[in-house]
């Protein structure tokens, strides 16, 4: 019985271990990765990124981000952000898919130059698709910060259905960086997953975004509430005296000084008559 027993637990085990190594790792649901501007590179989930496939073909490379921290990625995935293509006229890659399912486009950026905003803003499309409008990194998380777009899409009976758009699929994904009003598209990294945005690793957290947001949150349920105030009315300074000047309006007040001095006036004028 024992026995039968212990080999009734390793058959479970073993078939535990069997489903758990069938689900495919993070790297292994990822069919292409590009370190864009700059050489290949395996992050810290296993992500094995390309050498830019664009290097003396389309577009330029820049490591002008090397020179600084890159806030909200790891240390050794920093690489990623730092170096990147941009190009002056619309510029892009192309990812091949064989396999229908659910996937995933990662596009990571930081802006490692301008230092406000409204100085490069593009926008990013899917084959057809427009699916990133008027993108300006520095708006979204200022300077020297990693950001990143995550865009699901899905691919089922040769049909490209992204952001509740649908077109047809040729076996290959076009990701376009196009040319806006403000200085060049660019990108320092992107890939391509099966899977989810639920599976897609977030950045660190930054507290400064962090702050923004939820004071952005409470101005809004401050306006929103009953009995609440925005913080500018907090602090509103009103000009002028806290309340009205009680003799403003009253005449009274003026005639008083006037009536008395001829009280005291007419008597003396009389006496000096009589003398």
């Amino acid at each position: 019985m024992r026995q039968a027993a212990g080999l009734c637990l390793l058959s479970g085990l073993l078939a535990l271990c069997g489903a758990a190594a069938a689900v495919p790792s993070l790297a292994d649901r990822v069919i292409w990765a590009v370190n864009c501007g700059g050489e290949a590179h395996t992050d810290a989930h296993g992500i094995q990124y390309k050498k830019d496939p664009l290097e003396g073909k389309l577009g330029k490379a820049s490591d002008y981000g090397m020179r600084l921290p890159i806030l909200r990625s790891s240390p050794e995935d920093q690489i990623l952000y730092q170096t990147e293509r941009y190009n002056e006229d619309s510029f892009s890659y192309e990812v091949p898919i064989r396999e229908e399912g659910e996937y995933v486009v990662v596009l990571k950026f930081a802006e490692v130059y301008f230092a406000q905003s409204q100085q490069k803003v593009f926008d990013v499309k899917l084959n057809s698709h427009f699916v990133v409008k008027d993108l300006d990194i520095f708006d979204k998380v200022g300077h020297s910060t990693a950001h990143d777009e995550i865009i699901p899409f899905s691919i089922v009976k040769g049909k490209l259905s992204v952001n509740g758009e649908v077109s047809t699929f040729n076996g290959k994904l076009t990701v376009e960086f196009v040319k806006g009003y403000y200085d060049n598209p660019k990108v320092c990294g992107l890939y391509v997953m099966k899977g989810t945005v639920e599976d897609v690793p977030k950045l660190q957290p930054h507290p400064g975004l962090e702050k923004k947001e939820e004071e952005e949150e409470e101005e809004e349920y401050e306006e929103g509430g009953e009995g609440k105030t925005t913080p500018a009315a907090k602090h509103r300074v009103q000009s002028g005296p806290r309340t009205p000047n009680p003799y403003a309006a009253d005449n009274s007040s003026l005639m008083f000084p006037i009536l008395v001095s001829f009280g005291v006036f007419i008597p003396t004028l009389f006496c000096l008559c009589r003398l």
